[in-house]
């Protein structure tokens, strides 16, 4: 469910031209990258309790989206997962397990980075629901911060970073105050994606959930 959060938890914006900084390398990835493919490491870290030391688990796969609303993340190490939105319904695949979580994307997109990156094309209306701004330069990066301005959510904060026009980093605090951050390497921006990529099918025998 943490690497289910993840993946919906993404926001692609629209900023005015007299936006600066993040917000206007914003705007150019959503004016101008329809889709991508790029591969990715995840490192979630969880806050110290009681004096314990702080502990992250990392994992790493490949990334594609197409607008609007179809992503597809597939988690290959340390264990495999496949992720697809195919713009009504949100999967979930747990190899291990074989059991397959579908849900619907218009219920649970919602304050998530991937309304962020793959399902909005037009910032102003996710200004209802998230205080979006600039953040300094770091990395050499670009930065917007998107807070949720609905207070009792599943996340707290989340924050991309740009290279030029280019998706480099996503970073997310969820409510518990764990941290995910996902770097992108490789990434190719408009390339043609086959559409059927971003369809999923169960397997024979998984069980199938649908809360």
């Amino acid at each position: 469910m943490k690497k289910l959060l993840v993946a919906i938890s993404f926001v692609a914006c629209f900023a005015d031209s007299t936006r600066a900084g993040g917000l206007e390398s914003l705007e150019d990835f959503v004016k101008s990258v329809r889709s991508g493919r790029a591969d990715f490491t995840q490192v979630v870290t969880s806050p110290a309790k009681d004096g314990q030391v702080v502990r992250s688990k990392t994992s790493s796969g490949t990334f594609e989206f197409s607008r609007p609303g179809h992503f597809r993340f597939v988690y290959r190490k340390p264990f495999e997962q496949t992720i697809v939105a195919d713009g009504q319904t949100l999967w979930l695949y747990d190899v291990d397990l074989n059991q397959v979580t579908a849900r619907k994307q218009s219920q649970v997109l919602g304050t998530t980075p991937a309304a962020l990156i793959a399902s909005a094309a037009d910032l102003r209306g996710l200004e209802a629901v998230f205080a979006l701004a600039s953040d300094a330069q770091q990395e050499g990066l670009e930065w917007v911060v998107a807070t949720p301005k609905v207070k009792d959510g599943a996340l707290q904060r989340i924050r991309v970073g740009f290279r030029g026009a280019e998706l480099a980093v996503l970073e997310m605090v969820d409510a518990f105050g764990q941290q995910s951050t996902l770097r992108f390497t490789g990434f190719r921006a408009n390339p043609a994606l086959d559409s059927a990529i971003f369809q999923f099918k169960p397997p024979p025998g998984a069980d199938v959930i649908r809360p």
